[in-house]
């Protein structure tokens, strides 16, 4: 797929304060910050608890069962989010005194998404006082309903979307339930367990419970909350931006867990530099690889875990877990790919979505297959594999212009028959059907894209900041930007545009490009271009490229200097 380089239109920045540098200000205008507040990072900045829909019923709830000492069980996901969330609540509530606390996450593979129905008799057997789920719940009208039928309390906490019904829980904290007047309506699932832990520690000290003790610093929290927010991909809205920088702030002046130590570790990464891009690209993989391949509970051990050397041991196996993931992946890419080719794709003729199923395909790695597919071919993607008892599971992705869960939530209502479950985002979900209906979802699929989809959003845009000026082409500057973050989802680090002389390039392990550049200015500069098509590059007949890059300090053996990360790279004849 073809990609253009566009410039974002200029913005008017005259509302963002004079001393910020200009460069960056207009940065931040184009990214809609519309003043200056959301620019302030500091916790006090947070949404008020108090504008969750439920909270007191919530913390009613948790008040009761402190009291009781009662037996809690927290019911996670098998994903970072999942993860994270659950090891927030597990740590927090035990910084409290709740005494008997378990978890338990769903085996992906035999049960599925959330509070299934399956998973609440395995809950009832265990015979919890009070159910707390975490980044699900919200669609788990038959689970629940058995769960409260054994006289079990529910506190639900999740983040994703409300359906026509809300299940029959004790209480509901949920942003994106119809009523809810919380503003961060893009807050991930470990950041509304971080809310409820923030609004119990009120309720508790209103009712003099730390006449006698300390309240717990839930601060002490922020480094999974800020690896959950980033992992889950959700918007970085100004709430979310400051519960990832204060984070980032803890992990880089050493104050962070010995689980959250071994990942930065076993990825190699520089704890005291560390970013958000470093928890999406390098620690959340490793995280997820756990929920993918094996067992979650895993990767909530090494989160709990309170010895540096047992937590190294359990990143060690993630790590493992991550390099066949990998393997995995790159085997299910290549037979996509094949699959793909045989349709003849091309600029002009790409199809308006991606649908592909293969029996043999692994179920916790088709969302990343998708994803590549997406980014590769700027499509809304379903990639499926086989499941059980003739039923297929698949995992969505989609791009600008479509919203995915509601694409799926259409096509449920116009072809009832179809789908089996769905769930999800505006740019991810998750559904099922039989294995005998995927030709007729997939020409559904196709058309229903095909009607929603416009030209314009069809075309695969690489919006940049435009030129960077030359007396911002060096590290002081590259350090500016680094602190202007952070940096993700919706709030995307800069990346700018220039036309470059091509002086050295070379492949480096194996489909990175190497190269050497000379900026207009006369100055030399290395960059590096991830994952590029060998076939085309090296070119030893490309004198000049134009490039849309990030600016980035690289470290070599205690030694800094300025690097671009190539983000799209194209020869100029």
């Amino acid at each position: 797929m073809k990609k253009l380089i566009q410039a974002r239109e200029y913005v008017d920045d005259a509302h963002l304060p004079s001393h910020i540098h200009p460069v960056i200000k207009q940065i931040y205008a184009t990214r809609q910050v519309v003043h200056a507040d959301e620019l302030n990072n500091s916790a006090a900045t947070l949404h008020d608890f108090k504008l969750f829909k439920d909270i007191d019923k919530a913390t009613d709830l948790l008040q009761r069962a402190l009291q009781a000492q009662s037996k809690v069980l927290i019911v996670g996901d098998f994903d970072a989010d999942g993860a994270t969330s659950t090891a927030t609540l597990m740590q927090g509530l035990a910084m409290f005194g709740f005494a008997h606390l378990d978890y338990l996450i769903p085996d992906r593979f035999s049960l599925g998404y959330g509070l299934s129905p399956a998973l609440a008799e395995q809950i009832v057997t265990m015979a919890p006082d009070l159910v707390i789920t975490v980044d699900n719940g919200i669609s788990c009208i038959a689970g629940i309903d058995i769960v409260k039928g054994a006289g079990i309390k529910v506190l639900v906490t999740d983040h994703h979307l409300q359906g026509e019904q809300l299940p029959n829980a004790d209480a509901i904290v949920n942003p994106n339930r119809h009523d809810c007047d919380f503003p961060s309506k893009s807050i991930a699932g470990v950041g509304v367990a971080f809310y409820l832990l923030i609004a119990l520690r009120s309720a508790l000290r209103d009712a003099g419970y730390f006449e006698q003790q300390s309240p717990p610093n839930l601060a002490d929290l922020l480094d999974i909350v800020a690896l959950g927010t980033v992992a889950d991909v959700v918007a970085l809205d100004a709430n979310n931006r400051t519960l990832v920088h204060q984070g980032l702030a803890r992990i880089r002046s050493g104050k962070t867990r010995p689980g959250i130590s071994a990942l930065i570790e076993v990825a190699n990464r520089n704890a005291a530099r560390l970013s958000a891009s470093d928890f999406g690209f390098s620690l959340a993989p490793r995280l997820n690889a756990a929920g993918r391949l094996d067992d979650m509970s895993l990767g909530i051990a090494c989160l709990l875990a309170t010895d540096i050397n047992q937590a190294r041991q359990i990143a060690g196996e993630l790590d493992s877990l991550n390099h066949e993931r990998r393997e995995i992946e790159q085997g299910m890419q290549v037979e996509a790919q094949a699959v793909l080719d045989r349709l003849a794709f091309s600029d002009e003729q790409t199809p308006d979505a991606i649908c592909l199923y293969q029996e043999d395909w692994h179920q916790g790695v088709i969302g990343i297959l998708a994803g590549r597919l997406k980014e590769k071919y700027h499509r809304p993607t379903v990639i499926f594999a086989g499941g059980d008892n003739g039923e297929i599971k698949g995992s969505c992705r989609s791009i600008e212009g479509l919203h995915m869960r509601d694409l799926l939530e259409r096509l449920n209502t116009l072809h009832p028959h179809l789908i089996s479950k769905f769930g999800g985002h505006a740019m991810a979900a998750g559904l099922s059907i039989n294995e005998q209906h995927f030709s007729e979802f997939k020409h559904a699929f196709e058309q229903a894209v095909s009607a929603k989809l416009s030209d314009e959003h069809k075309k695969c845009i690489i919006l940049t900041d435009g030129e960077l000026p030359s007396d911002c082409f060096n590290m002081e500057f590259a350090q500016q930007i680094k602190q202007a973050g952070p940096w993700g989802q919706q709030f995307p680090e800069p990346v700018f545009e220039h036309t470059f002389e091509l002086v050295q390039q070379r492949i480096v392990g194996e489909k990175h490009l190497k190269l050497v550049l000379k900026h207009h200015s006369g100055r030399l500069v290395d960059a590096i271009a991830f994952g590029v098509d060998v076939k085309a590059w090296p070119d030893t007949e490309a004198r000049f490229v134009k490039l849309a890059y990030q600016l980035d300090i690289n470290e070599f053996r205690g030694k800094f200097s300025l690097q671009l990360i190539v983000r799209e790279l194209q020869k100029v004849s």
